[in-house]
């Protein structure tokens, strides 16, 4: 966390601030750059610049093992030079402001979420960052914290970063200590490297050909769990239509079929 007063906030809480062009300051909290990113910061971002994500992931970030978690994660990579600023800022501001990570937006607050260890929903406090070199605290736009999240459009992320909290508090809960390093790769391809996951999904997802011989072989039980579990692969890796999916839906119709055929067969015996 960057030096500064930390001023606590409630959600109803009006405070002073505003970020442009004008404000002396610009661009200064772009530098100095240790910049986590959470996997639905690198989706955004990714997506913005028209890569796919183990290309964003090479080019613009580093990878580490969280000293808490134990988990992969990943940084941005700051430019070189003395001043290491964010690989996206220009003169006129941000270039990927509209896909900015969470911690951009929510700046200068700071949101800090708690999971109980036995489970239970995540409770969240804000709060204020004056920082020395910030001259925003001095503009005249005043709003409460629950208007500026809005306005920072921050709802699908905390949504999405909430989901990776109840995710690590799952892990310290049943293995505390860094994941073996096979486990490593695969928290990390299928949290931050998600093309390569989807991809890895579609290679290894069900035949439908054991589903339809399960079928010809009356076996509608087995044919049911063969057909769920492909449908299941396939809704992971992404893949909501397609060959693959007519086929399977088609497997679906025979099986359904085959059982009302049975059923009406028991009942003239």
């Amino acid at each position: 966390m960057p030096p500064g007063d930390m001023i606590p906030l409630s959600p109803q809480d009006p405070f002073t601030f505003a970020c442009n062009p004008g404000v002396t300051c610009f661009n200064q909290c772009c530098r100095d750059l240790d910049h986590f990113l959470t996997p639905y910061d690198v989706l955004r971002l990714k997506r913005r610049l028209g890569l796919r994500s183990g290309e964003f992931l090479q080019i613009f970030t580093s990878r580490h093992i969280g000293p808490e978690s134990g988990l992969p994660v990943v940084t941005l990579k700051p430019r070189g030079g003395a001043q290491q600023r964010c690989p996206f800022v220009t003169p006129q501001g941000c270039s990927v402001y509209p896909d900015r990570p969470a911690a951009c937006r929510t700046y200068p607050l700071v949101r800090v979420v708690a999971r109980p260890r036995e489970g239970g929903q995540i409770s969240e406090r804000f709060f204020l960052l004056k920082e020395p070199h910030c001259r925003g605290h001095q503009q005249d736009r005043r709003q409460t914290v629950r208007e500026w999240l809005a306005d920072q459009d921050l709802g699908a992320y905390n949504r999405m970063n909430d989901l990776l909290m109840a995710l690590i508090s799952l892990k310290r809960r049943l293995a505390p200590g860094p994941l073996p390093v096979s486990l490593q790769g695969l928290f990390y391809h299928a949290c931050y490297d998600l093309d390569a996951f989807r991809t890895q999904l579609r290679k290894s997802l069900p035949s439908p050909a054991a589903a339809n011989a399960s079928i010809e072989a009356g076996d509608f039980a087995a044919a049911r769990e063969q057909l769920g579990l492909a449908r299941g692969h396939l809704d992971v890796a992404g893949c909501g239509s397609g060959p693959l999916v007519i086929e399977l839906d088609g497997l679906s119709r025979t099986l359904d079929v085959r059982v009302e055929a049975l059923k009406r067969l028991e009942q003239f015996q």
